[in-house]
């Protein structure tokens, strides 16, 4: 991991390593309790997902600021760590 800068690559041998742990909370590893995502069951999606946020953030810059406001909302802390 450390010759990589690439965050995606990063996160997933991190979930390999640790397993899934909180979002939006402090534990590092445990079980994750998704509504809709199960990381280890939809890990065959990961690569779609990440060239949809690639294209996102490459052609709609705008509208960024505006999914972390919805999916995150006042928990928007955890993105300045």
């Amino acid at each position: 991991m450390r010759e990589s800068s690439d965050g995606f690559y990063i996160a997933e041998q991190d979930l390999l390593l640790r397993g899934p742990g909180e979002v939006l909370g402090t534990r590092q590893t445990g079980e994750m309790q998704f509504k809709i995502a199960d990381l280890q069951r939809d890990s065959h999606l990961l690569p779609s997902v990440k060239d949809a946020a690639l294209l996102l953030m490459s052609d709609y810059p705008q509208l960024c600021g505006q999914l972390v406001l919805r999916w995150l909302g006042e928990n928007q802390r955890y993105l300045q760590v």
